[in-house]
């Protein structure tokens, strides 16, 4: 009677913990899934949210903004002609003439370069503030790229707390199922005490994690120069970016779009303008003008214009560069800069393509190992759901039970960090293509 009792009792408790795993297989899951999808589209909106107050706040694009508007200001300065010269002067001695002592005269002048001077300094002026603008946006899309990075390792953070909670659940069952087998004098101490100690890890663990996001936070509010109003929004399921051009149409956008070379771009063609300038600068420039002479009477005779002012027209001067030496040193000087530029260009260029190879490398490593550690974590939850019924009968070595969670623990933790690198790759791939 007392045997086939306790054989009644321990087919209970199997039935009851094999039912559990189960339910739990099919309703954590399934809830998982919905709550994903509902939470997917607000966790996007957020991200982008936290990249909008970024290129609206973070100092580092702010200051660069500013160096633009800067810039703006150049490029009346480089078009406005020489200020024109305004002169005074008072005879000591008069000077006489036949209608009058002449005693004083007012000169106007203005400079006016070689044709086409000012407008290739206004131009070269124009291909700087382009530049100027370029670093900006080039900053901006690291920055977007960064806080993407950020959000991505917080979500590891989160699913990494997700999982150990739901492991540290699973385990507090599996111990009570032991201490059952204890009682019942058909299993061991050391399997209630092995439990104990992968709890204590884990416990351990999840506090560290839970200590880590601080750090995480304090970057959130570094990027985007504000405090976090409220907690992260992330979905159960990290949603999936892709790459919607093949690699050699990404090489192709990361060399015509990358903001950095573009901002090489407008350098080499500001210096081509300044070198059309400096040439010029060397050719004849003239000056013209009006002198206005202030003439008084001559008393006691009475002749025609007597005392009357005189306006000479024009008064025409040109200025002639003979020392040549220095226009052309400031030519050669444009030109060797353009060509230092074209070189550091090409570097950049050379970089980005290898840069671009390594994410894509790093994407692809990433959709396999989704693929790969979806697979696996499967084949783990169900080998531990056969192991943990077969347990019940004492068909199992408690031994395999354990190893068998820290496998499906390491599968759903890589399976997590899998799905975030795949969206970084993706982040980092369109970084590099100026998005």
């Amino acid at each position: 009677m007392e045997i086939s009792s306790f054989h009644q009792n321990k087919n209970v408790t199997g039935m009851k913990n094999k039912n559990f795993i189960q339910i739990s297989k099919i309703i954590l899951p399934g809830l998982g899934l919905l709550m994903s999808l509902s939470m997917n589209a607000a966790a996007q909106s957020e991200l982008q949210a936290y990249q909008d107050t970024a290129a609206a706040q973070n100092p580092t694009i702010q200051y660069l903004y500013k160096q633009y508007e800067a810039s703006l200001e150049r490029i009346p300065q480089a078009k406005t002609l020489p200020d024109p010269v305004l002169g005074l002067g008072i005879f000591v001695s008069p000077v006489e003439t036949r209608v009058g002592p002449q005693r004083g005269n007012i000169s106007l002048s203005q400079q006016f370069p070689w044709f086409g001077q000012l407008n290739a300094q206004e131009q070269a002026a124009v291909e700087k503030t382009k530049s100027d603008y370029m670093k900006m946006i080039s900053v901006r899309t690291r920055i977007n790229f960064e806080v993407a990075v950020n959000y991505y390792n917080y979500y590891i953070l989160r699913s990494a707390e997700r999982i150990m909670q739901e492991n540290i659940t699973l385990l507090n069952t599996i111990k009570n199922l032991a201490g059952v087998k204890f009682a019942s004098g058909t299993g061991s101490m050391v399997d209630v005490l092995q439990v104990e100690m992968e709890l204590g890890e884990l416990e351990n663990q999840l506090s560290f994690l839970n200590d880590s996001e601080a750090p995480l936070n304090q970057r959130f509010e570094e990027l985007i120069n504000a405090p976090l109003s409220g907690s992260v929004v992330f979905p159960q399921v990290l949603w999936e970016d892709t790459l919607s051009l093949p690699k050699d149409i990404m090489q192709d956008a990361i060399i015509i779009n990358n903001p950095s070379l573009q901002g090489f771009d407008h350098q080499i063609l500001a210096l081509n303008l300044e070198a059309v300038a400096a040439d010029k600068a060397g050719a004849p420039s003239f000056n013209v003008g009006i002198n206005y002479i202030f003439v008084g009477e001559q008393s006691g005779v009475n002749i025609p214009d007597n005392g009357k002012d005189a306006i000479l027209l024009p008064v025409i001067g040109i200025r002639l560069p003979v020392y040549r030496k220095k226009y052309t040193a400031m030519v050669r000087e444009k030109k060797l800069q353009q060509e230092a530029l074209q070189f550091n260009r090409t570097s950049t260029a050379n970089q980005l393509t290898s840069e671009m190879e390594k994410g894509y490398r790093d994407y692809l490593d990433a959709v396999r190992r989704v693929s790969l550690y979806t697979r696996l974590s499967e084949i783990a939850g169900q080998a531990q759901e056969i192991l943990l019924t077969d347990y019940t009968t004492a068909a199992t070595d408690f031994e395999e039970i354990i190893r068998m969670n820290r496998r499906q623990l390491k599968y759903e933790l890589e399976l997590e960090k899998a799905r975030a690198e795949r969206n970084t790759a993706v982040a980092y791939l369109k970084y590099l293509m100026g998005n």
